[in-house]
């Protein structure tokens, strides 16, 4: 091989900033798909178009430069969740309550199917994270607290996404690759912190950890992804010390090293186009998804003047074609992937259901009012009731998962569907109502609440708090006022603060983040139609439950392995309902987009007719870009706030943005009830620029927002075709002298 055709081995590009022509000129040694990326700009394709991409991009390889194939990698962390129609499983945080890893390494083995399904051999999995504070937004990727469970799970993992590894075999064409992430201590970052720093000891380091990969490494694992993070200050992906001398050394890793999302360009003196002391801190693969250019000629020119070995590079080098050659992507014969028919088989989705009633934990059930008893009258009622978005979470079709639509899932229920079904069959009513009304009074109601999707970076909070909407609480109080006995199904990707809903309900179900399988749920929940008892519950508490929003939780209102059984009546009395932090959040509501990030309390909206991705406007992932497919809008939404002081006295909403593609329409902004149009402040001469533009908060008001209630603080609606950079998003006590924005008719 030149210099040029092992330098291409090393880099990795997504697809949504390379085309298949372009292997010609650029030896890549691997494409991946990002969490908002899908072929052809389309999130929402088929197996068989993901195949053909990816044979695309394969036939180019093969027939250009050393002719090697490239490797194709894609997140596939609960299910092959990219693909609508694919078997979406519980997140990896109601896997660890289901404590259970025979049904961990069968979930691999279908999973990988899925994927090798779509024509990918090659998935960012299993998340190894221990998270210490679950402040982290991404904590449901974690299986537990337990390393000793976790190690359990890689094992597991590992083997049924891989199969067992036999010298001088290729895997079988319904195996991939998995990969031991995010290495070391993601889950250990001070203050939960995404891409924050571990301040703790190698003692800690070991014991909490580590104890993930030594056990993934044993099982086979052929790739280890580096952490975004630092222990001590040092980034991973330029600490010598741990990736070469202990992951590569100590642990005997032989496979290859990929770094993750442009993370190279966070370590010191780096940038996201050129890190030499990535690879020579034992990098073997950038993940350079929209840098790959600038990394190519950097690493090339690192090569040729000696500031990167020659050794070093081919040790990487030989690591990643190790890797091609177990997964059958050299030679002559290719092993051959991309059958359809594997995606969401019956078996498949039996097996998911299995897993959400597992993964389900009873923490409270006064007076027996679970398992609901056959021929009763049911109503579901809550913003989860109908919702699969709520119900799957992020990384489910798009990257924070706020987009789906019900014909995403074919083949899934959503909760509230799935015991209307199971009620109706053992000749009882059903009633699905999100608002809580009924015609005929109900013997009990299923409430479905809690958090709404969310990844990294979104996913942090500044608490443990579940902050009960007014609707809700009015909802579960009118329910209880009327004798109705409650059941409370909590989603969520962590463990939180929920003493008033406790209080308030019945029974008390943490339903996690579930899937796609409702009828899972109405197996535990709902007395079969033959009158027999419901399956029971097997779930235990994988992390403490907190009896106060502080954290890290010191004080656990439930002990990690806690859970109910319907053997095992309990009653539970009162729990603590003082929070012990400021709800209100006060410090948190004039800032609604921090650096490309949405911060709580706010969360992000974008409907399926936008895309997004974090993109680099100044530094590292610091803004966020929005592209109109369609006409359609992105939208911050919270708890109301209180901004008319701010309004009377002359603060204005500041946007601080970059016009990437002017609209071939109006652009709107709306602030609470008031619309304006943004088309006098943000003209096609803007574009390409960087710019502050201020809205008056009093232009809103006088458009008739209701500012001391304000639930909705920025909503963008645009036509097709406009695409925006946004960095910042807040309040600013900046007077401004100018006329009003025109109100939208």
């Amino acid at each position: 091989m030149t210099l040029e055709q092992k330098v291409g081995q090393l880099i990795q590009a997504d697809i949504s900033s390379i085309k298949p022509s372009d292997l010609q000129q650029y030896p890549l040694g691997s494409i991946l798909a990002g969490g908002n990326s899908g072929p052809y700009g389309n999130e929402r394709a088929s197996a068989a178009k993901w195949a053909e991409l990816v044979g695309e991009f394969r036939e180019v390889s093969r027939n250009s430069g050393a002719g090697i194939p490239i490797l194709f990698g894609v997140d596939a962390v609960h299910g092959h969740s990219n693909l609508p129609g694919a078997t979406i499983f519980p997140h990896n945080i109601g896997l660890g309550a289901a404590n259970d890893p025979v049904m961990i390494r069968r979930i691999g083995e279908a999973t990988a199917a899925e994927i090798s399904g779509s024509g990918i051999e090659w998935t960012f999995a299993p998340t190894l994270a221990v998270p210490q504070d679950l402040r982290w937004g991404r904590s449901y990727e974690g299986y537990a607290a337990d390393p000793t469970l976790v190690a359990k799970y890689a094992t597991a993992m590992t083997l049924g996404l891989q199969g067992k590894l036999e010298s001088g075999k290729v895997l079988d064409a319904k195996k991939v690759a998995a990969t031991a992430k995010h290495f070391l201590a993601d889950g250990g970052t001070a203050d939960g912190r995404d891409q924050g720093d571990a301040r703790i000891s190698e003692k800690e380091l070991i014991e909490k950890h580590a104890q993930g990969y030594p056990a993934a490494i044993d099982a086979g694992a052929l790739s280890v992804m580096v952490s975004f993070s630092s222990w001590n200050g040092a980034k991973h992906h330029g600490n010598k010390s741990l990736v070469t001398d202990v992951l590569k050394g100590r642990m005997g890793f032989a496979g290859l090293v990929v770094g993750d999302w442009n993370g190279h360009g966070q370590v010191p003196g780096c940038s996201a186009g050129a890190c030499p002391d990535a690879i020579n801190a034992g990098l073997d693969l950038f993940m350079a998804p929209d840098s790959w250019k600038k990394v190519y000629d950097s690493t090339l020119a690192a090569a040729r003047d000696g500031t990167i070995a020659a050794a070093r590079i081919d040790d990487a080098v030989r690591r990643i074609l190790r890797v091609k050659f177990k997964l059958g992507l050299m030679g002559d014969t290719l092993t051959q992937r991309g059958d359809p028919a594997l995606i969401g088989t019956a078996d498949h989705l039996e097996l998911a259901r299995e897993a959400v009633a597992k993964s389900l934990v009873l923490l409270k059930n006064n007076d027996g009012v679970l398992p609901i008893r056959k021929g009763a009258n049911v109503l579901i009622a809550g913003p989860g009731a109908d919702n699969m978005a709520m119900q799957a979470g992020g990384w489910t079709i798009s990257w924070q998962g706020t987009d789906t639509k019900p014909e995403d899932f074919p083949n899934g229920q959503t909760i509230g569907r799935a015991i209307s079904d199971a009620v109706r069959t053992s000749g009882g009513i059903a009633t699905i109502s999100a608002d809580g009304r009924f015609e005929a009074k109900p013997e009990v109601a299923v409430v479905v609440v809690g958090e709404r999707p969310y990844a990294e970076f979104e996913g942090d909070a500044p608490d443990l708090a579940y902050r009960t909407s007014p609707a809700d609480e009015e909802l579960i109080a009118r329910l209880k006022s009327q004798g109705i006995r409650v059941v409370v199904v909590f989603l969520s990707g962590r463990p939180m603060f929920t003493g008033k809903l406790i209080n308030q309900a019945d029974a008390f179900v943490a339903a996690w983040l579930p899937g796609t399988q409702g009828n899972g749920v109405a197996d535990v929940l709902v007395a079969a139609a033959d009158g027999k008892a419901a399956r029971d519950f097997a779930g235990r508490l994988p992390f403490v439950w907190p009896a106060n929003a502080l954290s890290p939780i010191s004080k656990p209102l439930f002990p990690m392995g806690y859970g109910l059984t319907y053997t095992k009546p309990s009653h539970l009395g009162p729990v603590n309902e003082k929070a012990g932090v400021d709800l209100t959040l006060s410090s948190h509501i004039s800032n609604f987009v921090v650096r490309g990030k949405i911060p709580a309390p706010w969360r992000l909206d974008v409907d399926g007719a936008i895309s997004t991705r974090p993109v680099d406007l100044s530094a590292q992932e610091d803004a966020r870009k929005f592209t109109w497919n369609t006409d359609g809008k992105m939208t911050i939404n919270g708890p109301a706030v209180d901004l008319l002081k701010q309004s009377e006295s002359g603060a204005a909403l500041m946007i601080d943005w970059r016009i990437d593609q002017p609209a071939k329409g109006p652009v709107l902004l709306t602030v609470g009830e008031a619309t304006l149009t943004l088309q006098d402040l943000i003209g096609a001469k803007s574009a390409g620029s960087l710019l502050n533009t201020y809205i008056p908060l009093s232009c809103f008001a006088k458009a008739g927002a209701k500012m001391k209630t304000v639930a909705m603080p920025l909503r963008i609606a645009a036509p097709k075709g406009f695409v925006a950079t946004i960095r910042n998003v807040r309040i600013e006590a900046k007077g401004s002298a100018g006329a009003c924005p025109a109100v939208a008719k």
